[in-house]
């Protein structure tokens, strides 16, 4: 992959990641850093899931992968930010 390919994936991933954090209500206690990681990784999942469903390579906009990327990215930002609000476990000592 070259680096112009590696920018548009952190772009795209850095979009993806914000509107799925957009999409959940609420608050999320989720960084810039995560949200992107987030956006990454759902991207490359959605593509996958569209591709499975033969969905992804559609003349013009993919809408049906850019919803599966969206969902994914607001189930990542959702995970990540309940995992943030649990309580931490004492021993009770």
């Amino acid at each position: 992959m070259e680096i112009d390919g590696i920018i548009s994936a952190l772009f795209v991933g850095l979009i993806i990641g914000a509107v799925g954090r957009l999409v959940m209500p609420g608050k999320q206690r989720v960084g810039l850093l995560m949200t992107l990681v987030i956006g990454i990784v759902a991207a490359l999942l959605g593509t996958g899931v569209a591709s499975v469903f033969g969905v992804a390579d559609t003349p013009g906009v993919d809408w049906l992968e850019l919803f599966a990327q969206i969902g994914l990215a607001a189930v990542g930002v959702s995970l990540v930010s309940g995992a943030k609000d649990r309580p931490k476990i004492t021993s009770g000592r």
